[in-house]
């Protein structure tokens, strides 16, 4: 049972476990000790038993944890067990991308559709599904109800078809452009994956760490 609200620095560690339970589970392992597991991750045991503390615990005093109980445990806790639906709008390079090397199922989502505005990419199939016009996304998204949006938009797009999907009924984005939409709707979820923002953070990263030699 979860404790009060949880702290997205803890809800963003949680697909971390689930990915190291994983190749846990490739090497034959059955059970681990949180000293063992933060070992692993370069956390500290403390930090890993505070986390999973926040969700009830799910390790045993002298045994530690079973890998596969709390792997799927984690999963159910990120709502793996539960897929919802998602639509991609914008198929370039960044969205076929996606499509083509991401498990959506695996990840808690089925992806229902994919939508592009140039007329040389609608109608392609991208890992046997069509692209469809992004004329028809009213009438798709009113007709299928999708949960959360992935948008591989230029910035100056993002923000009309943030709107446009909002009011639709689609409360959740996995945003690629540099636009934040929470600042605009606040009360959506959002998930941004900023490249240029990596790579500035790297920059200071690496620099950090050549003037400190």
């Amino acid at each position: 049972m979860m404790k009060g609200a949880i702290s997205s620095l803890v809800i963003h560690r949680m697909p971390r476990y689930y990915r190291f339970l994983g190749d846990l589970q490739d090497e034959g392992v059955t059970k681990i000790s949180s000293r063992e597991l933060a070992a692993r991750m370069n956390l500290t045991a403390s930090q890993i038993r505070q986390d999973f503390n926040c969700f009830g615990g799910f390790g045993q005093q002298g045994y530690g944890y079973n890998v596969n109980m709390l792997r799927d445990e984690i999963a159910r806790i990120l709502g793996l067990d539960r897929p919802q639906t998602a639509i991609l709008i914008g198929v370039g390079n960044i969205g076929r991308a996606v499509v083509k090397n991401v498990n959506f199922e695996s990840k808690g989502f089925t992806l229902i559709g994919m939508f592009d505005e140039k007329e040389s990419i609608v109608g392609q199939m991208v890992k046997n599904m069509p692209v469809r016009h992004v004329s028809t996304l009213d009438e798709f998204c009113r007709e299928n109800k999708p949960a959360a949006a992935i948008l591989c938009l230029p910035k100056a797009a993002t923000k009309p078809v943030a709107q446009q999907l909002i009011n639709l009924g689609v409360n959740g984005f996995l945003n690629f452009s540099s636009y934040d939409i929470y600042l605009d709707f606040p009360d959506v979820t959002v998930e941004n994956v900023h490249f240029e923002d990596g790579l500035m953070t790297l920059s200071y990263r690496l620099h950090e760490r050549y003037d400190a030699k």
